[in-house]
């Protein structure tokens, strides 16, 4: 979903006409229904995480082909998840009843809390930002960035709320890993914070650290050097990728080499965000080794599109 050029208006459809008000048929303050704004890898597991955890969300895609590919993803995960004993049958069908799914984002009027989850690219994620401040029609709702790398202030401006604009920054796979980054914007309210902090640890169940709204934020700030050192390392012929890969994982302790995981994160977000850092701090260790760069054009983006590094059925 690349857009080149000047923000001009929506990317995404929007045919329900809304007004901005107050919905009163829920308490200030509590947060009982989502919107998740994209179904790639990412928004999915996060969606899921939402409807698991007893919240009503809706899911939104920019086209029916897009929509359905999505919606087969989260049900899949939720089948797998249940056929593994996570979730019990009663679990798996009551959370996919929570699950509502649409291609207008004029149906999020009602959310307490939209999660925007797409590509990572500033001027996309923008003119979202601007069409969810037109149709979110309650007076208090958060909305908030999946975003890896792009700074939050810059979102938060582009809307006439930007004291309810926060990072909520999950990591994949959502509905496994325990960690949530929460980056507020110099603008974002203390009570904005207080709101989404008790959403992941109360309501999600997820461990929540703190960010300043610096490019790579405390995570991607320490593994992206670490994995672009390692793509140097193999496009340098000092060792193999499985040499590579074992070494870390069999030497440190770690689950997964850093080319596994570039992989599975997706070299196209690793290169997004390794842009985004070195646009803000000017590091050499931050820019992206032309091998990562010469991939990602190639469109071979690691498990997302079956190879990068390796090769994926």
């Amino acid at each position: 979903m690349a857009v080149t050029g000047a923000v001009r208006g929506p990317v995404w459809p929007v045919t329900s006409e809304s007004e901005r008000d107050d919905v009163t048929d829920i308490p200030a303050g509590d947060i009982a229904r989502v919107g998740v704004v994209g179904c790639g890898q990412m928004g999915a597991g996060i969606a899921e995480v939402c409807a698991r955890a007893g919240l009503d969300v809706k899911v939104a895609e920019t086209t029916g082909e897009a929509l359905e590919i999505g919606r087969t993803r989260l049900y899949n995960s939720l089948s797998k998840a249940a056929e593994r004993g996570k979730i019990s049958e009663e679990e798996h069908d009551a959370t996919q009843a929570r699950l509502s799914f649409t291609t207008d984002l004029g149906e999020f009027s009602d959310r307490d809390l939209v999660i925007e989850a797409v590509v990572e690219n500033e001027q996309v994620k923008t003119e979202i930002f601007q069409v969810l401040d037109q149709v979110v029609t309650r007076q208090d709702a958060i909305l908030a960035s999946n975003t890896s790398s792009i700074p939050l202030v810059k979102l938060a401006v582009a809307t006439s709320r930007p004291d309810q604009v926060i990072g909520i920054h999950f990591f994949n796979p959502a509905p496994v890993q325990k960690l949530v980054e929460l980056i507020p914007a110099l603008t974002t309210s203390e009570g904005t914070i207080s709101r989404a902090q008790s959403l992941v640890e109360k309501i999600l169940g997820k461990h929540a650290i703190r960010a300043q709204d610096r490019s790579g934020f405390v995570v991607n700030a320490l593994l992206i050097p670490y994995l672009l050192s390692a793509i140097r390392m193999f496009e340098s012929g000092m060792a193999s990728r499985e040499d590579i890969d074992n070494g870390m994982e069999l030497g440190c302790a770690h689950p997964m080499g850093p080319l596994k995981l570039s992989d599975l994160i997706g070299l196209d977000t690793v290169s997004s965000v390794a842009y985004s850092m070195y646009e803000e701090y000017k590091e050499p260790l931050y820019a992206a080794p032309p091998l990562l760069q010469r991939m990602v054009d190639a469109g071979r983006l690691g498990r997302k599109s079956g190879s990068g590094f390796y090769t994926y059925a």
